[in-house]
């Protein structure tokens, strides 16, 4: 009878193999990543953080399994900057980056800065962009030339194309900007032209997410998924045409909560779910004067194009079921340029040879949540002026002409409000700990603070410039130029 036992568990496992579906042996070393950047979307358009009206199921689920930051923010509240930032962990006024690139544009990001494609390739990861780039359309600016195996999506933000906000021919300034080109590597696949065309980008983006993750799933592969809405104009492929009842923005977000589902099904599919690093968040917040087109602050003070709190407080959403106990909540302050030193930090890889603004807060995502990591931060926008400064919950808002959101009612249906983008800001000291909405001024109650955040912004104006006092800078890179 001995004899039969080898040859019975033969059997079984031959059975077993071939009924279970294929694990691949993973090294929890070298996790999987995949981040999902969003464009324009608000704080407050996650149900998990508040959203009224619909519900982000998935989005909501990946939270539950992860973890929700509460306090993270982006490097700069608009378009090219901020992607700038995220993808090398620095300011990007430090790499002369502002603003968001048009068609054709001479700059863009220095191949000379070290991406986070190029980090990952030392550790020999798969690279693949999908969607929105947004740093420069000229070739040498683009994602094969910046760590990445493969692209596919648009150069540009979405509203760049000689296209009315009602979807007919633009009779205006934008008539000479050339035909939407949605790129495959370095060539176009398809030219857009139609809202319609448009509201097929989001399932695009999907179907090729998938595609690179189904052919990559025996090594490691970093994924940056950068969608290109609710950035306006805004739509939705067939299957989620009035879907929630809701209106359009709502069905977006129905749209959006499947691609993450689709991806995290994927992952869960092909054995990959426990090894793998989900990174949800956005650019920047909400462009509001586009009224019900666009998401929402989630009560925090203005929006996109603003350095208060609704223009950087972002969604974040970190889910790694091998390390992050589920249902972490981390109200430490964080920001986009801190994931790229987290992930040298836990590859063991070193920081480039330049100087980085990013920190580490892998500590945070091993569950040591009550010591902060980033004390301060530093708000910028326009070309380099210093708008504010922020020490753990203490912000200085310096006096300076700036985008408002709350002189004029917003557009409706796809057409914008006017946006005055020169109102005239006061200096002012918020707690944000008290006073997230920043309504009340304190800094006559509090001069010691006062003096403590304006030391801060001559160490940061002596270090990066600060258009705003006309300091130059010491610290600052040049930014990639096409001659």
């Amino acid at each position: 009878m001995l004899f039969l036992f080898p040859f019975l568990f033969s059997i079984l496992s031959i059975s077993l193999t071939d009924i279970l579906p294929f694990f691949p042996a993973k090294n929890t070393d070298n996790p999987n990543i995949i981040l999902i950047y969003m464009d324009d979307l608000g704080y407050g358009d996650l149900s998990c953080n508040g959203a009224l009206g619909y519900t982000t199921p998935a989005l909501d689920k990946l939270a539950a399994k992860g973890m929700r930051f509460t306090n993270f923010l982006s490097a700069q509240a608009v378009c090219s900057a901020s992607r700038a930032a995220l993808l090398t962990g620095c300011y990007p006024n430090r790499m002369g980056v502002s603003g968001a690139y048009f068609p054709g544009s001479k700059l863009g990001l220095s191949p000379e800065e070290v991406t986070m494609a190029e980090l990952l390739k030392q550790k020999n990861y798969r690279t693949a962009a999908v969607g929105k780039w947004h740093l420069g359309d000229h070739p040498s600016f683009m994602p094969l030339n910046q760590g990445f195996d493969s692209f596919f999506g648009l150069p540009y933000s979405n509203d760049m194309w000689p296209v009315h906000y009602d979807g007919s021919p633009s009779t205006g300034w934008k008539k000479s900007i050339p035909t939407l080109p949605l790129i495959l590597n370095k060539d176009t696949f398809a030219l857009i032209n139609t809202l319609q065309e448009q509201g097929n980008l989001t399932k695009q983006y999907t179907e090729r997410a998938i595609a690179f993750v189904e052919s990559n799933k025996k090594a490691p592969f970093f994924l940056y998924l950068a969608h290109s809405m609710p950035h306006v104009p805004i739509a939705v492929s067939n299957r989620f045409k009035n879907y929630t009842g809701k209106g359009l923005f709502a069905d977006l977000m129905a749209e959006i909560d499947w691609s993450v589902d689709t991806i995290v099904r994927t992952l869960d599919r092909l054995g990959l779910s426990k090894n793998t690093m989900i990174i949800f968040t956005s650019d920047n917040g909400p462009w509001l004067n586009y009224g019900n087109h666009a998401g929402s602050a989630g009560g925090f003070r203005e929006g996109k194009g603003t350095t208060f709190e609704g223009g950087h407080r972002v969604p974040a959403i970190i889910c790694w079921p091998s390390v992050i106990s589920s249902g972490s909540i981390c109200n430490q302050l964080t920001s986009t340029i801190d994931i790229f030193p987290t992930l040298a930090e836990l590859l063991n890889l070193p920081l480039p040879k330049v100087q980085m603004d990013g920190l580490s807060f892998l500590p945070l995502l091993k569950g040591n949540l009550n010591q902060p990591i980033r004390r301060e931060f530093l708000y910028y926008y326009r070309k380099n002026a210093l708008e504010a400064v922020r020490y753990d919950h203490w912000k200085l808002v310096f006096q300076h002409p700036g985008r408002t959101y709350t002189q004029n009612l917003p557009g409706n249906d796809g057409f914008p409000s006017s946006t005055p983008e020169d109102f005239p800001f006061p200096v002012a000291l918020y707690n944000l700990s008290r006073d997230p909405t920043e309504l009340y001024d304190v800094q006559n109650a509090h001069p010691d603070i006062m003096e403590k955040l304006t030391q801060l912004a001559n160490k940061a104006r002596a270090d990066l410039g600060d258009d705003l006092t006309g300091a130059a800078g010491s610290g600052r890179r040049p930014v990639g130029t096409i001659h």
